[in-house]
This record gives structure tokens, sequence and C-alpha cells, in this order.
């Protein structure tokens, strides 16, 4: 692991935390950006600690660089300026950080803070149990839909941005994405997916109607769901009902109500997140006929979701999300799912 922050006290704090806990094994841990890719020029790590607020290049502009220079490293931003509703988060994770953490203050040891960093480590550094494997090769056939629905969590902004942003002006299918986020980060979250796809992106209101070109987003408190209009419109309906995968939004409900309004016209993909959430929901779409694609192992920050869906053999396809985007496009795509 390698720690990234100008704070003397931080990086030693830091540190300290991942050493007792035995997550990780601290690698180095220098001040700034240009000291991190000239440690990441020689040396390899799993996983980087990055601040966000440094003197000179600060985290958010040298965060691509350090992807680079990482070579498949996790980043896990460790800023006071990760704290809720803030900008700089989603557009961390845009760029490809796999998640964010509050650093808090002058209690930066605090045992919850502890917890939970050792808690973030472990996961993006456990390869987890394989799944699936040696399946024969999948073959799309290039057709509309008439709608797409996303579910996503750890991971999953990034690869959204890669699915969505080279659409043609010609697709016009209604997106619901159901994103694991806090509900103060979805506005600026739907800002973000605007700016980088180009398409109007909105947070989802009771009994709004979707509409074509629209990208809605599950509001953070509340499940998004949808149902028929007898004007033959799409209406959607916000549920906050328990789960049993415990989310709140969940994949589940979204993926079930579509695929009861949509049946085998449904496009269902399961970007990269942890746990199990969207494997109900792509078996009904699969019942209604529908199509269900997952993100590839490789790609994925955590194969927890995919990979549930893929193991149950739910998955048509499993793809690179910019390959999925040529899925939702309409292209003809033929590859091995694994």
């Amino acid at each position: 692991m390698l720690i990234v922050d100008d704070s003397v006290v931080a990086r030693t704090v830091l540190a300290r935390i991942a050493s007792d806990d035995g997550a990780c094994e601290v690698a180095g841990a220098v001040a700034d950006v240009p000291a991190a890719l000239e440690f990441l020029a020689t040396e390899t790590v799993d996983v980087i600690l990055l601040d966000l607020e440094m003197p000179g290049i600060d985290g958010l502009s040298g965060l691509p660089d350090l992807l680079a220079a990482g070579r498949g490293a996790r980043v896990l931003v460790v800023s006071s300026a990760a704290d809720a509703g803030a900008a700089a988060t989603v557009q961390a994770l845009a760029l490809g950080a796999a998640d964010t953490l509050v650093k808090p203050g002058r209690s930066i040891s605090a045992g919850s803070f502890a917890k939970a960093l050792a808690e973030k480590i472990a996961r993006l550094t456990d390869p987890g149990e394989p799944m699936g494997g040696g399946a024969p090769i999948a073959r799309l056939a290039a057709r509309p839909f008439d709608a797409v629905a996303i579910g996503a969590s750890t991971g999953g902004i990034h690869a959204l941005n890669n699915v969505l942003r080279d659409l043609p002006a010609t697709f016009r299918a209604p997106v619901m994405v159901t994103q694991h986020l806090p509900q103060a980060f979805v506005p600026h979250f739907a800002r973000q997916l605007e700016s980088a796809v180009g398409r109007r992106c909105v947070v989802a209101t009771e009994r709004m109607t979707l509409e074509p070109d629209m990208i809605v987003l599950a509001p953070g408190d509340a499940h998004l769901t949808v149902a028929p209009l007898r004007s033959g419109r799409t209406n959607v309906r916000l549920s906050q009902v328990p789960v049993a995968n415990g989310n709140l939004p969940s994949v589940d409900p979204m993926f079930e109500s579509a695929a009861a309004r949509y049946g085998a016209r449904l496009l269902a993909i399961v970007l990269s997140g942890m746990g199990r959430d969207g494997l109900d929901g792509a078996r009904a779409v699969r019942e209604a006929g529908g199509t269900v694609v997952v993100q590839d192992r490789a790609s994925s920050v955590v194969w927890g979701m995919p990979g549930a869906v893929a193991a149950a053999g739910l998955a048509d396809a499993v793809l690179t999300p910019e390959a999925i985007g040529g899925v939702v496009a309409g292209q003809m795509v033929a590859v091995p799912c694994r």
C-alpha cells in the first residue's frame, strides 16, 4: 500500500492503522503526487490511499496519472474533502477512484474510522471467490431495447461513465440507474453524469414520467421502480419497502418492476459492486425474456454483484464497460462469458 498525504501526522496514523490491523503492508508514504509517481515508477502496490487537499498538484488533478502509474492499483480517497454531498467525492469516483472515506481531522485515529479504513482496504485487496469460468461464447444479436436498467455499487460510477459516454444520438431509450450512494451525493452524481455523457440526467421523483433520452437515478433514500400508465407511458414510483439484501436503494426492485413493464425489450446491466444486489432482479429479467449483461471481473473494482449474476448463469454476456456500451447502442457483440 502507498499513502499519499501532505500531513506527516496523517501518514503516520494511516500507516499505523493499516499495520496494526494487518489489512495491508505499507510499502511507502509520500507527501505529494510527484513523489508518488516517482515511487510507482519502480514499485508495485495494490492500494493507494490518496488525500485530495494537497499543495501543488491536488489529489483530483493527480488521480488519472496515479491510476495509470499504479498499473491496476485501487485508489481509496481518504480526505476531509470527502464529506457527505461533496462534489469532489463524486468527481473522484467518476475519474476512477475505487472508494472514498472521510478523514475525521484531529480524531483520525478514532476507532470507527480505523475500522472503516481496515474494512475498505480488505475489500479492495480481497480477490474474492472464483466465480464461473470456461463458459461458451455468448452471442448477442443487435437489437433495440425499449429501456435500459443499470445497477452498480463500489466502482460503479467510473464504469457507468464508460458505458454511457459514447452512445449515438440515435439512441433514445430511457435509462434507469440504481447506484449505491448516500442521498446527499446523488444530485452531484446527476450533474457529473449529465456533463460526462451529454444526456439529460435527473434524480427520480414520485410519479414522474419516464421519457425518451432521459437518464433517471434512484434518489439514495428509495428504490426506483416503474409502472405502466393507461396512456401507454411509464410512471416512476419510489418505494422504501425493505428488501432481502438490505440495500436502500436496491437494484432488485428496479430490475423486477422494469422486467414486468418491458419484458423481452429490457436490457439489464450489473456493474462493479460489493454484495449480491441485482441477483434476484436479474432472474426476473431473464424469466421475462429480457437481456442481462454484467461487467467482467478484470475491469471491476469489486466483482461481487456482477460475479453473483454470472455465477448463477443469468448473464447473457460478461463484458468490459466499453463493450457494454456497444450492447446498449445496439451493436453486435460476441464474447466469452467468464
